[in-house]
């Protein structure tokens, strides 16, 4: 049987349905003799519900059996006729379980065990819990290293031709010991594994914006796409090792994602724009990427590549999880030092350079055990894809020790040289001069990787796990690893700079810079800039500060707004400049998913000596406020009331709230509201009938004239109703 094929993947279990062929045997004198008319099996039930429960799986299906390797399920089998004169067959009757399209024991692909009294619980195996005259009922035990994916089910006796029980699919354990994924706790587990409703930390590392976002990793068919996925890959023994699954799942992903995502539009004007700009969940994206139906994602938000593999992995039972790194190095090769180029006004300079400060960049981490490496790598790993080489699609994807970028361990494998360079490389500020030269700058070391974080477990924020990653700026353990990534990188005889460049003067000039971290969307706010001349003599100094926007990953946007003064800083003096920066300074509104780079630099007229300094500012929009109570019944109605104030300076037309939340709303609802004009509040309110029990999620969504994809959400918990006394 093929593993994701379409044909395979529809049928499910629903082959049972059709009456199977007869199995029967016969007694002639003390030796079993097989028939067609005597043992008659009736029926084979897999217990999808019950043992789908027990596995964790329900949220997936209850029709269709998903269990997890290593934990025993049980099925039923019901005969047509009486079976208490043939016990002492029972051992000549065995199970086959098997998976792929070329299944053989030889590839641990298949395997047959008989029907025994006695478990293997290292290996399959299948004991009778229950009979009675008419059925039995067997417990199946898989190995707990089994390869994953979709399997047949068959019955055989004495070697005759083996008859189709029906069909399960097997997945990976977080909660078996002996699996490579196993997680001691199980507040991890409910949180890794099976909560759908996720968070995305966005934003600065000063102002972090934590985006909904929905895994939906037990959505109907997420498993059939999953699973096709994975049989890109051919090498279908390898299936029950977490890391090669993970690594191929990376590589495949990162291969669709390239050839499906879309360039940013240029304008959010249109309803294709709008539409282009939803990121509500990883399910429609997925969709998008291997069938074509869904929605298509940009380029702006080229991070969801990490939340659709997070939802990919937990789906086939790997624990994952997102984490974003705020300023973040990348495309460095390797190298500890990024140089960045900015013109004489302050502003950045748009030509390609091989190194940037990302803003954040995401990526997904997966739990599992690394055998194959030494002792201590194990724990939370890396999804590191990266372009193909020579065509070879499914090894272009690296599987990173966290613990391995802390250490510097930089053998270990190929992709530790760039993720420590992600977290702990420093940066050179560069002036462009007319003339075409380069000039150094004396500016504050952007220090990245200085927050790392990802979503608490349970909890509905943001946890900082830059511990992880590095040790504390300034220590001893960091001043070590530093040295031996020095050291290594000597060896291999690479680029050996650290630290960046400094600047020797006997004439210095200082700058500082003061900005609020985030602006208010049409708003205003107050930034000073501090210019420092701790000389005897008197300076001439040039002052430009300017204000672009810039993507997530560092490229340039648009240019809003720039501005130049003349000083003259008296000897020994500290004077400090307040301004106002307004959103009605800017030449043209910034684009949608973007950020505020905040830069000033002050040259010396006679020693053409510049200083630099730089924020980087998110961009706050309205706020969308939900009430709702902490807690309801099922099936009880619930109210939520949504408000917004608008504090712009134009009215917000063509509005449409949309609500949504798994558990609680049966499909999205969107409503089309009138306009809110400044400084009024648009209040509204709607109900709603919780059907699923648990910790749920309501997200609430707005689009208008002025801006697109406002979001905010509220969790509450459905108790089941009380029981009539």
């Amino acid at each position: 049987m093929g593993q994701g094929e379409p044909s395979q993947l529809s049928m499910g279990l629903a082959g049972l349905s059709a009456a199977p062929p007869p199995l029967c045997v016969f007694m002639k004198g003390s030796r079993m003799v097989m028939g067609l008319w005597t043992l008659r099996i009736k029926s084979c039930d897999l217990q999808a519900a019950r043992n789908n429960e027990e596995h964790h799986t329900k949220d997936i299906s209850s029709r269709h059996l998903i269990v997890r390797r290593g934990q025993p399920f049980t099925i039923r089998l019901h005969f047509q006729a009486p079976v208490q004169a043939f016990l002492p067959a029972l051992k000549k009757v065995a199970l086959i379980t098997q998976t792929g399209e070329q299944p053989s024991k030889a590839s641990r692909t298949q395997a047959t065990f008989q029907i025994s009294n006695l478990g293997d619980r290292k290996w399959w195996s299948a004991v009778v819990e229950e009979r009675d005259a008419q059925s039995w009922t067997i417990s199946v035990t898989t190995p707990a290293d089994a390869v994953i994916g979709r399997y047949s089910l068959l019955l055989q006796v004495s070697g005759r031709k083996p008859h189709l029980l029906g069909q399960f699919t097997l997945l990976f354990n977080p909660w078996v010991r002996e699996d490579a994924v196993f997680l001691e706790n199980e507040a991890q587990r409910r949180e890794y594994l099976l909560n759908q409703n996720g968070l995305i930390c966005l934003g600065t590392a000063d102002y972090i914006q934590e985006e909904s976002w929905d895994f939906g990793q037990f959505e109907g068919d997420v498993m059939d796409l999953s699973l096709g996925l994975l049989s890109v890959d051919k090498q279908v023994e390898e299936w029950g090792n977490p890391v090669h699954v993970a690594r191929i799942l990376g590589a495949v992903l990162h291969a669709l994602k390239e050839k499906r995502v879309l360039p940013t539009p240029q304008t959010q004007a249109t309803q294709e724009g709008s539409l282009l700009n939803k990121r509500r969940g990883s399910v429609p994206i997925l969709r998008q990427w291997l069938t074509g139906r869904g929605r298509p994602v940009c380029d702006g938000q080229a991070w969801v590549l990490a939340a659709v593999a997070c939802t990919v992995l937990r789906c086939l039972g790997i624990p994952a999880r997102v984490v974003t790194t705020f300023a973040s190095a990348q495309g460095t090769g390797g190298s500890l030092l990024v140089d960045e180029y900015y013109n004489e006004e302050g502003l950045q300079n748009g030509e390609v350079q091989r190194g940037r400060i990302w803003i954040f960049q995401t990526s997904t981490e997966c739990w599992m055990t690394r055998p194959a490496l030494p002792q201590g790598y194990g724990g939370w790993q890396i999804l590191y894809p990266s372009a193909p080489k020579g065509g070879e699609v499914l090894r272009a994807c690296d599987l990173v020790p966290v613990r391995a970028v802390k250490e510097g361990t930089l053998g270990l494998t190929p992709a530790v040289s760039d993720l420590f360079a992600a977290v702990n490389a420093s940066c050179a500020v560069w002036k462009c001069c007319e003339d075409g030269t380069l000039e150094l700058t004396i500016s504050s070391t952007k220090y990245v990787g200085n927050n790392i974080s990802t979503k608490g477990v349970g909890s509905d924020r943001c946890e900082d796990i830059t511990q992880n990653y590095k040790y504390p700026e300034g220590s001893l353990q960091e001043k070590e690893v530093l040295a031996r990534v020095h050291k290594k990188r000597l060896e291999h005889k690479e680029d050996n700079e650290i630290h960046p460049p400094s600047l020797e003067t006997a004439d210095p000039l200082y700058l500082f810079l003061e900005a609020p971290s985030s602006l208010p969307l049409g708003g205003d706010a107050q930034f000073s800039v501090t210019l420092v001349n701790p000389s005897d003599q008197e300076k001439s100094v040039q002052l430009a500060i300017g204000v672009q926007a810039v993507y997530y990953n560092g490229t340039l946007a648009a240019k809003l707004w720039r501005k130049k003064l003349f000083l003259t800083l008296t000897a020994n003096l500290v004077r400090r400049i307040t301004t106002s920066l307004s959103s009605s300074y800017f030449e043209r509104s910034p684009p949608e998913n973007s950020f505020l780079r905040l830069t000033a630099m002050a040259t010396h007229s006679e020693s053409s000596l510049s200083c630099f300094a730089q924020e980087d500012i998110a961009i706050c929009r309205p706020c969308l406020a939900i009430e709702m109570p902490a807690a309801v019944e099922q099936y009880q109605p619930l109210m939520a009331s949504v408000s917004i104030y608008n504090s712009l300076n134009a009215p917000m037309k063509d509005c449409v709230i949309s609500i949504l939340g798994r558990g609680l709303i049966y499909r999205e609802r969107s409503y089309r509201l009138g306009p809110v004009w400044p400084g009024n509040t648009l209040c509204t309110q709607f109900q709603f009938t919780p059907t699923k029990v648990g910790f749920q999620r309501l997200t609430v969504e707005m689009d208008c004239s002025m801006f697109q994809n406002l979001t905010n959400y509220r969790s509450v918990t459905v108790v089941a109703p009380e029981l009539a006394a």
